[in-house]
């Protein structure tokens, strides 16, 4: 499906392939699987060959990104709103129990108020973090960060990463699929050691609360 996008793409007028990145960009967010980077590195490669400007590539494409990132993270913010106004009460959702199990209803503030730094630090990295941008979405909307914050850490993120995208396939031009290789190489050893990070600051301060609340 993806080569014969591309292969359109090459004989697309300007606004249609503006229309193709946009949706690419906004929809890899909904369903990850879709490889949203790819039409954009093409598109780098296009602005040397085509009458497609750099301007408006980046803007529909980073208006996309921003704006999937969003409508997840806004998702998961009002259902997970609903799954802690049960509090303690019996959760029969195996998904709300999971999410309970995870940050407990007891523990959300204070945990939302010790990790809020490190969240908006990860959705300014998420175009950056291989295979964790659904990921952070989803635990930014639970974690009940400031919605204005994450809309200007994700913009930013967003705009960063496409502009390396744009400019990559341009530099590499025919060869321009080879931008992949490099982000993926680059991506993999970061996202390792961030999300490791995380998991185990959190994990540590649950557990460090539960000792408290015992003793």
């Amino acid at each position: 499906m993806i080569d014969a996008v591309i292969a359109w793409l090459q004989h697309a007028d300007p606004s249609s392939v503006y229309l193709v990145l946009f949706l690419s960009a906004y929809l890899e967010n909904i369903v990850p699987p879709i490889p949203g980077d790819v039409p954009v590195a093409f598109a780098g490669y296009l602005l040397a060959y085509s009458h497609i400007s750099f301007f408006w590539a980046l803007f529909w494409t980073t208006l996309g990104s921003t704006g999937g990132f969003m409508t997840v993270h806004l998702l998961s913010r009002t259902l997970g709103l609903r799954l802690y106004a049960s509090g303690q009460t019996e959760v029969r959702h195996r998904f709300a129990r999971s999410v309970h199990k995870l940050f407990p209803p007891s523990e959300m503030e204070a945990v939302r108020q010790k990790f809020s730094k490190h969240g908006y630090a990860a959705v300014l990295a998420n175009r950056f973090l291989f295979g964790s941008r659904a990921v952070i979405s989803v635990v930014s909307g639970l974690l009940h960060l400031r919605i204005s914050l994450v809309l200007l850490a994700s913009f930013v993120s967003s705009i960063l990463w496409n502009i390396m995208l744009l400019y990559g396939g341009f530099v590499l031009g025919r060869n321009w699929q080879g931008i992949g290789k490099y982000l993926v190489l680059y991506s993999i050893p970061v996202t390792v050691a961030f999300l490791g990070f995380l998991l185990w600051s959190i994990v540590k301060y649950l557990r460090k609360r539960k000792k408290e609340a015992r003793s």
